[in-house]
């Protein structure tokens, strides 16, 4: 049994409580991509006490990475990052087990966890990651951060909800990246903790907003809500005709 006094903050709050704790210590999280998004989730998951956690990422830590990825070190670069990130986590809460996994195995771990975070940064992989949860029905919590601007939306078709690609039916253009546009760490850290936050509802059986997606503008510290309907003609989860 792990000591509960860890948890005395959380454990104390109504919603969560003895049991919600062990139902977090019995979960398990897969965070795919870790980096600015998914270090700053993970760490979080972690310390929060969800019990297995698994992360995918095939990048190895570079030195533009340490200004928003803040669960490396500098001696971490060059590392794989899944590597690095699983060793940080273990030094911060024993209780949790950790895996790194090899860069192509998290199609195959989406059957096996409770909820999935998207903490990738191009819309092939987030089409490939919600085309996963779809078929395995696991709901899946999508972020995405760039300049001074962030998005999160939760999606479970378990509750009927709309998928990712209701959402963004078609591929489209590449879009730019951080490393052409820029990010400012905090913006990007804010949004990687709220995925964390939203995981944990899930996990806990609260309401996370499904079917919402919310965007912030950090420069005005402000935060929309649009509804996303559920589009019968998905090619992922509708009934195209």
């Amino acid at each position: 049994m792990s000591d509960y006094r860890r948890y005395s903050r959380q454990v104390i709050l109504r919603e969560v409580g003895v049991n919600g704790q062990a139902l977090l210590l019995d979960s398990s999280v897969l965070v795919i991509g870790v980096g600015g998004l998914g270090s700053a989730a993970a760490q979080y998951l972690a310390g929060a006490g969800v019990g297995h956690l698994l992360l995918a990422d095939r990048d190895r830590l570079e030195l533009s990475n340490l200004q928003r990825q803040t669960l490396y070190r500098y001696t971490d670069v060059g590392r794989s990052k899944t590597d690095a990130a699983a060793a940080q986590l273990r030094e911060l809460n024993a209780d949790v087990e950790i895996d790194a996994l090899d860069a192509d195995a998290w199609p195959a771990a989406i059957a096996e966890v409770d909820v999935v975070l998207d903490c990738t940064d191009n819309f092939p992989t987030r089409f490939a990651i919600n085309q996963a949860c779809v078929n395995a029905r696991k709901p899946l919590v999508s972020a995405a951060a760039i300049r001074w601007e962030g998005q999160l939306a939760v999606f479970d078709l378990r509750r009927g909800g709309p998928c990712y690609r209701c959402l963004y039916p078609e591929l489209g253009e590449v879009g730019e990246t951080c490393e052409e546009a820029g990010i400012l760490g905090p913006v990007v850290g804010a949004v990687g903790c709220m995925q964390a936050l939203s995981a944990l509802k899930l996990l806990l059986g609260l309401d996370a907003q499904t079917g919402r997606l919310q965007t912030w503008d950090a420069l005005q510290m402000s935060w929309r809500s649009h509804k996303i309907s559920p589009d019968p003609e998905c090619p992922v989860c509708g009934n195209p005709t």
